[in-house]
């Protein structure tokens, strides 16, 4: 019967676009073809507002299409002198800390070594996504003003959509069974030993539908937030003190003095007890003197 009340729509329709074309012979062209046109459309959108079973149907525009779900990670590495390493990571934190709690917030932030040294430092952040292509730009300007060499920047996404999506299904199924049981021991239909297994079961399921939210909310903020690692590092150290070259050579001779002990030991422990055997062979086959006063 659907389908019937469907074909004579778009007949009906089909009939009126031909009468209209008809009428296009002996009237003004301009006006005819707007008709002719108006009538196609209507025709179109007879056919596709009803689907197979009646029922209404989107059109292309209305169709909804899926975002992909990503997490985003940027990693940015300075290089500067060591002594401006704790400035700049201050700088930076007060930055993300200017952008509110709603748009960054400060995950983790640490500096090793001695201002002397080789100096390394990482601040870690979370940055609401939309946001996070701007902040970095702003973390760059920063290290700029004071005088750093962006030695790389890396951005890298993860695709959540495939884990996200089976998330929700799993809860889904999960809580629709948790509500059968619940039903069940609402109704108290079936045995002691069926209910109880009902009652173990639900307990069960409540964890696996905690679980499965608490996997789907760790999801949904990665996506809505962006973690951005910014790492300091010192080049090479260079010293202007007198001694520093002095006691580095030494350094360097106590290491090749070493080695050259370590070598004696070696061939000590090979040449001597050969050069033992050597000599005891010679004492025993050299003549006496007895022998030679005799000969």
């Amino acid at each position: 019967m659907r389908h019937a009340i469907r074909r004579a729509a778009v007949a009906g329709a089909a009939i009126s676009a031909l009468a209209l074309a008809a009428c296009s012979e002996t009237g003004d062209g301009s006006t005819d073809a707007a008709y002719e046109s108006a009538a196609a459309d209507s025709a179109v959108e007879a056919v596709a507002d009803r689907g197979g079973d009646g029922s209404a149907i989107p059109v292309l525009g209305d169709i909804p299409v899926s975002m992909p779900q990503l997490a985003y990670t940027y990693d940015y590495r300075w290089r500067l002198p060591a002594a401006e390493i704790g400035p700049l990571q201050r700088r930076h934190a007060s930055l993300c800390e200017q952008q509110g709690p709603g748009s960054c917030q400060i995950l983790g932030m640490n500096k090793t070594g001695e201002e002397a040294d080789e100096v390394t430092g990482v601040l870690q952040m979370a940055v609401a996504s939309r946001q996070a292509r701007a902040f970095g730009a702003l973390l760059e300007d920063e290290a700029e003003d004071a005088g750093a060499e962006q030695v790389s920047a890396e951005i890298a996404s993860e695709e959540l959509s495939k884990q996200i999506v089976d998330t929700e299904a799993r809860l889904r199924a999960r809580t629709e069974l948790r509500d059968r049981l619940l039903e069940v021991l609402k109704t108290r239909r079936g045995t002691v030993e069926e209910l109880v297994e009902a009652e173990r079961s639900v307990a069960r399921v409540n964890e696996e539908i905690d679980q499965a939210r608490s996997w789907l909310k760790e999801m949904e903020g990665r996506v809505a937030y962006s973690r951005v690692t910014v790492r300091y590092e010192t080049g090479i150290p260079v010293s202007s003190d007198f001694l520093g070259p002095v006691q580095g050579a030494v350094g360097s001779l106590g290491t090749i003095f070493g080695y050259l002990v370590a070598l004696l030991i070696l061939v000590g422990s090979v040449a001597l007890p050969i050069g033992g055997v050597v000599w005891l062979v010679r004492r025993l086959t050299r003549p006496t003197q007895v022998e030679i006063a005799e000969a």
